[in-house]
């Protein structure tokens, strides 16, 4: 409960409702029309799933519903339909008052066992500190991504994607807090997030999207200060794309992977 996050969650006296006051730390967008970053809605439901079942969350998929603003605060009210020896069947409606912004269904729970294995493996790349530091395509600013260091290991990310379209579609950042803050199970949701950033450099043009869901799949999280986020965009059509990430620990160890769809936007006439 005392482990730093990204976001400001705070308890109530009902052990299933929790709530989120939005500043522009967590939000995204242009500096006169910022909302709350996709990432930050699903991480926090991940948080609030964890304290009130308190067991980890296994996988969580958020469905993206609509758009939260600050100042306003975000109630997320926790559901458990399901609660057995190992594991539970839980579910987050996070909402403004009456409007609903995602809903996070989920599993949450681990079971004895001395067995870890994995058989994907980290691809190839330079150490975080051989690699370049990138900012995003807005700039500058005060919002999430002022909080968020990325450096590119392959590919193009944010302003420097327009060129040549990536023939694999594949993009690798490593990224961490900017402020320091341990690797867990909702940094890690909010770095899943960062799915679309990869969509320019799949397309070579200044393009990145809209989040219309995301669902992370935790395996085993360790102690690591960068995190190696592989992601592959496996195809755009229709104005929707679809991506895939893995993200992986400095010394190798996958800890989750990630899926997402997302509303394609090419910004033009942006450099």
């Amino acid at each position: 409960m005392s482990q730093p996050l990204f976001f400001d969650l705070r308890a109530t006296h009902n052990p299933h409702r929790w709530y989120l006051p939005l500043t522009p730390s967590v939000c995204v967008g242009s500096s006169d029309s910022l909302f709350m970053f996709g990432g930050v809605g699903m991480a926090s439901a991940i948080v609030a799933l964890e304290r009130t079942c308190e067991r980890p969350v296994i996988w969580a998929t958020a469905q993206y519903l609509s758009y939260a603003r600050p100042p306003s605060v975000v109630d997320l009210d926790v559901w458990v339909p399901a609660a057995g020896k190992y594991n539970s069947q839980a579910r987050v409606i996070s909402h403004v008052g009456d409007k609903e912004i995602l809903t996070v269904n989920a599993a949450l729970g681990s079971r004895p066992s001395d067995i870890s294995r994995q058989w994907l493996t980290m691809p190839e790349a330079p150490p975080p500190e051989d690699c370049e530091p990138s900012e995003h395509w807005r700039g500058g600013g005060n919002d999430l991504h002022s909080r968020i260091e990325v450096r590119v290991a392959q590919g193009r990310y944010g302003a420097a994607s327009v060129g040549e379209s990536a023939d694999d579609g594949r993009l690798l950042l490593w990224i961490r807090s900017r402020e320091g803050l341990p690797v867990d199970s909702s940094l890690l949701a909010i770095m899943a997030d960062f799915i679309p950033g990869a969509v320019g450099n799949a397309l070579g043009l200044n393009a990145g999207g809209n989040s219309l869901d995301n669902t992370i799949r935790y395996r085993r999280i360790v102690p690591t200060e960068w995190v190696l986020c592989d992601i592959r965009i496996h195809g755009v059509h229709g104005g929707f794309g679809h991506g895939a990430m893995y993200l992986f620990a400095q010394d190798g160890e996958l800890m989750a992977t990630a899926s997402q769809s997302l509303i394609v936007r090419v910004r033009e006439g942006l450099d």
